[in-house]
Parts: structure tokens; C-alpha cells; sequence
């Protein structure tokens, strides 16, 4: 039987891991370790007060209720049967109180500790506490009313004070009680509800294929979802392990510094997502996708982290297997389309070959340089960028070559291009990759401008950077679409509808060359209005040229209005 004594926040817990009958003989003990340090004080000091046989029959009556606490077995007695103890504890205590009156005059509240018995129980929760004032009232009136002759009023009200003073200890305790019963119920149901929240995020947790590693602030492993998870966070992805961290390596497939693994930076605070990770050497060698998030408590200081990965192995070799036969493949179309190409020139150097055959063979040579474009941007997006060859260049001077490059295409297709720019804009950079992403940016915004129309090409500087856009009044694109501009083979709705050739790798190179230099490319585009592509490069100071000494470039004649180069 569960029926609670004691509520337990009142209580030790080991009380409610005792057996009902335990718990009986417990809540039984202040009663009879007070009744017997009463009679063995008075065993001492007065002793010839214990001659009284009411006083002997109070303290056997103790020992024999609290002997019966401790052999009825009351699991198997109606539920509150127990209750019966502290109710008949009111007997020794009123034997004591009638033979040791009037020497002893403080037995009478010995009754509180049975009220008390009573209140803690639970049983009664209403009635508990005036239970306990009727039987001390009864427990004092009972001598005056069994005593020979009639019975005295004043005798009757004398003690009434004392079932007062339980009846108000009784009802503190109860008031004390119920509250406590109350918050320990609702304890009960945060518990309950805390279980079934732990029990979800473990099911879900154990249900969902990416790995879930939770950390304390020291690192120390606190929620994980599978056994292969932790082995790998551990073993491969810890920060002491040396013998895992030679196997760990980043997703160029350079070894990871033992600062840099994944647990390391989450312990550090650091947040990353999509981060890739390879595990062990080739040709097993296991790819990792870790994103990694800081808990932080109210005050905003770190308590953990918990990381996430998925394994992306078979992922990273097919974009691998793809990029190779793509670039083989694209090696393999740009000779035969050389030649083609060569030969068709050749041909048209022929003055006896009629007109048709010159329109035709201009239509090959069109369209050979079409699919030489096509095949030189694929192996520009597959070739490796890594190194550059920074030197101090003046940013306008590749501004100029790029939009007098523009210049014949534009006069075929009836788009002006404007620029303006300072006098000077010098930065460190790689001057043919840099003048690799104007060329881009400047012939996509022709190719997507419509006929009449002017493109905008305009170069400013602050302290520390250089930009540069280029605005169109073109197709424009969708959020969505502006959105995705730079990945790789992606093209937009609106040019997939066109007639305009592409596939979709120059803007994903130059994005990649700009952040190479530490620079940023951006897009802003309308829909139907217009694409403005934003160029920013981190600027180094121009050093002090010797006299007759300067940047050149070409480009036409300054005009110094302002400090601003104009031209059409």
C-alpha cells in the first residue's frame, strides 16, 4: 500500500521507501521516545512519583502501541487502519497526565505529537486537527467525569485551554500540510511531464538518421542518439585523442589542428553549419557534415553545445565524380571545336566560295564560338584557383580593358556601357582573376539588357575598400532567384526562358575568386526592373610613387571634374 504518512517534502525520502509497517513504527517513535526519556527522568529525579500505577499503565500502554506498530502487518489491513495508533496514544498520555497531576503539568501536550501524527498523514485532511482537539478535550474531561460525585463546571473549563492550543497546532500544521501536498503534487506532474518530454526527445533522437551530440560547458558528453555517433565523436571527433586527430582532416582534406575539430570549437562558443569533416585516410576515408550550436542560459553565458552530422560520404563522391567527367568531357569538346573553328576562318578567307557559303560558314563560326564559350567557362569553374598572384593594380585600369572589351558586342546588340571611376583605385589583388570577374559581370549584364538600353558600370573607394557594380536595366530576377545567382549551374527562371546561352558556372567562379581576395559579390535584383551585382575588395593604401612614376592603364582621356573618370 502507497497511502503517504508524511507528505514528502516534509520528510526524508528514504521515509518513503520504508514499508507501510516501517513507516508505522517511524511516525510511532516520537511518541514513545518522549514518553520514555518522561519516565526516565522522573526515574532520576523523582522517583517515587512513578509509584503511581496510572503512571506505569501510561508508559506500558506506550510500549505495548508501539510494539503492536511493529508486528500488525497493516499492509493487510483496511487502508487507514494504522490511524488507529495515535488515536488510542491519547490513553497512556491522559494516564500520565492524571498521575502525575498536579506535579507534572505539562503532559497534556504530549497530545500534539499524535495530532501531529494525524495531520501528517493525509488521511484527514479536513477534519484531522479538530480530530485532534476533540481527543484532547476528551482525554481531560474524562478523569473529572469518571470521578465519584458531582461534576464540577469549573473542573470542566479549567483545561480547555490546552485543546485550544492543539486545536491551533493542529490546523498550522494542516495549513502547512496541504501546501506542501499541494506543491509536491505539482512537482509530481512537472516530473510526469519532464519523463514524458525526455521520452519524446529520445524517440525522436533514436528516429532521425543525423547523429545528436549534446556537451556541457567542459565538453563532457551528456545526450547522445546512437552508439556509432558516439564513437565517432569521441574517438575521431575529440579534441584529446592523438592518434584519432592524425585521421582528421578538413574537407580540402588538410589535417585538422587539434583546436580546430569540431568538439574543440563548440567547447570554445564557436556556432558553424555544414561544416565538412574526413575521417580516416583514402581511399576509406569517411565524410562529415557537422553544424554545431552554443546553449546559452538566460544571461547569455555559455552551459553547452550540441552538435549534429550526417555522413555525406557518398554525396562528396559523386559531386566529385560529376566534376571530373565534366571537366574531362569539357577537355575532350574544346579541341574539335578549335579546330572546328580554324578551319571554318580558313575557309571564309576564301573570296571564290559564292555568298551563301560565307553566311553559312558565319553561322558555323557563331555558333562554334558559342559552345568554345560554353566549354572554357566549365573549365574555368573546374579549374583550381587556389593560388593567386596578388600585385599592386589599379582597379580603374582593369575597369577600362574590361568595358573596352564590351565595346564590339555592345555596338552589335544596340547596349551603350557607361563607366565611371576615381582617378585611382589601388588594391593588392590577382589582376587576371579580378579582370576575369569584371569581364563576367560586365558581359552578363549586356547579355541580359535588352536593346537601347545602357548598362552602368561605376567604381568608388572609401579608407579601407575598393567597389564596384554594375547595374543593368535587364529581366531583373526574383528574390529566390537573386538568392541562388552564385551556385554553381544555376540559372534563373528567366534565363532558363530565354534565348540567352549560359550554364550557370561564371557567377559561382567569380564569387569564389572575390572571397579568395577577402572580398564580398552581391546581387540585388527586381523583377522586370534591373540587377545591380556589387564588387567589394579589401583596399590597400597607394604607395608613395616616385616622381614621373605612376600606374598605367589604358582607357580614355580623364575628366578631372570632381576627380571623376566619364566615358561612354
Amino acid at each position: 500500500m502507497d497511502a503517504l504518512l508524511a507528505p514528502r517534502s516534509l520528510v526524508p525520502k528514504q521515509f518513503h521507501e520504508l514499508s507501510l509497517r516501517g513507516r508505522v513504527v517511524v511516525s510511532q517513535m516520537p511518541q514513545a521516545v518522549t514518553t520514555a526519556l518522561l519516565l526516565l527522568v522522573l526515574a532520576v529525579v523523582r522517583a517515587p512519583w512513578l509509584a503511581d500505577p496510572l503512571v506505569l499503565w501510561g508508559g506500558a500502554l506506550t510500549a505495548v502501541l508501539t510494539l503492536a506498530c511493529a508486528l500488525v502487518p497493516w499492509d493487510r489491513l483496511p487502508e487507514r487502519s494504522y490511524l488507529a495508533i495515535p488515536v488510542l496514544d491519547f490513553v497512556p498520555i491522559g494516564l500520565l497526565f492524571e498521575g502525575l497531576f498536579p506535579n507534572v503539568l505539562g503532559v497534556p501536550f504530549l497530545a500534539a505529537i499524535p495530532v501531529l501524527w494525524l495531520v501528517a498523514s493525509a488521511q484527514l485532511p479536513r477534519s484531522a486537527a479538530a480530530l485532534g482537539a476533540l481527543l484532547t478535550t476528551a482525554m481531560l474531561w474524562t478523569p473529572e467525569l469518571l470521578r465519584p460525585g458531582p461534576v464540577v463546571l469549573s473542573a470542566l473549563t479549567a483545561p480547555l485551554l490546552i485543546p485550544l492550543m492543539i486545536l491551533a497546532i493542529g490546523t498550522m500544521a494542516q495549513v502547512l500540510v496541504n501546501s506542501a501536498e499541494a506543491k509536491d503534487a505539482q512537482l509530481r506532474r512537472l516530473l510526469a511531464a519532464g519523463d514524458r518530454r525526455e521520452r519524446l526527445l529520445s524517440t525522436v533522437l533514436d528516429s532521425v538518421e543525423v547523429g545528436v551530440l549534446a556537451l556541457d560547458e567542459t565538453g563532457r558528453p551528456l545526450l547522445t542518439n546512437n552508439g556509432r555517433l558516439y564513437d565517432h565523436a569521441q574517438q575521431r571527433l575529440a579534441r584529446t585523442a592523438t592518434s584519432a586527430r592524425l585521421d582528421l582532416y578538413d574537407g580540402a582534406g588538410a589535417p585538422l589542428p587539434a583546436a580546430a575539430t569540431p568538439i574543440a570549437r563548440a567547447v570554445a562558443g564557436e556556432s558553424f553549419s555544414a561544416t565538412l569533416v574526413r575521417v580516416g585516410k583514402p581511399p576509406g576515408q569517411q565524410v562529415l557534415s557537422v553544424t554545431a550550436r552554443v546553449m546559452r542560459d538566460e544571461d547569455g553565458r555559455a552551459e553547452g553545445s550540441v552538435l549534429s552530422f550526417s555522413d555525406v560520404t557518398e554525396l562528396v563522391d559523386a559531386l566529385q565524380a560529376k566534376d571530373d567527367f565534366v571537366a574531362g568531357i569539357s577537355h575532350e569538346l574544346r579541341t574539335p571545336l578549335t579546330s572546328i573553328r580554324g578551319y571554318t576562318e580558313l575557309l571564309a578567307m576564301d573570296e571564290r566560295l559564292p555568298s551563301s557559303a560565307h553566311s553559312g560558314l558565319e553561322v558555323i563560326e557563331r555558333n562554334a564560338d558559342q559552345l568554345l564559350s560554353l566549354v572554357e567557362d566549365l573549365l574555368s569553374a573546374h579549374r583550381d584557383a587556389a593560388d593567386l598572384h596578388r600585385v599592386p593594380v589599379d582597379l580603374v585600369g582593369l575597369l577600362e580593358q574590361s568595358v573596352a572589351a564590351a565595346q564590339p558586342h555592345a555596338a552589335r546588340t544596340g547596349v551603350s556601357v557607361k563607366s565611371w571611376a576615381p582617378d585611382s583605385l589601388v588594391l593588392d589583388c590577382d589582376p587576371v582573376r579580378i579582370g576575369q570577374v569584371l569581364d563576367n559581370l560586365v558581359s552578363n549584364a549586356m547579355k541580359y539588357s535588352p536593346p537601347d538600353s545602357a548598362v552602368f558600370v561605376v567604381g568608388t573607394c572609401t579608407a579601407d575598400r575598393a567597389q564596384v557594380q554594375v547595374i543593368d536595366h535587364g529581366h531583373g530576377m526574383s528574390p529566390e532567384d537573386a538568392g541562388k545567382v552564385f551556385e554553381k549551374f544555376y540559372r534563373s527562371r528567366t534565363a532558363r526562358m530565354s534565348t540567352t546561352p549560359g550554364l550557370g558556372v561564371g557567377l559561382a567562379l567569380c564569387k569564389a575568386i572575390v572571397e579568395q581576395h577577402g572580398g564580398t559579390l552581391t546581387c540585388h535584383s527586381t523583377l522586370g526592373e534591373g540587377t545591380v551585382f556589387t564588387l567589394a575588395l579589401p583596399r590597400t593604401p597607394s604607395p608613395v610613387a616616385p616622381a614621373g612614376v605612376g600606374y598605367a592603364r589604358p582607357g580614355a582621356d580623364r575628366n578631372t571634374d570632381s576627380g571623376v573618370v566619364s566615358r561612354a
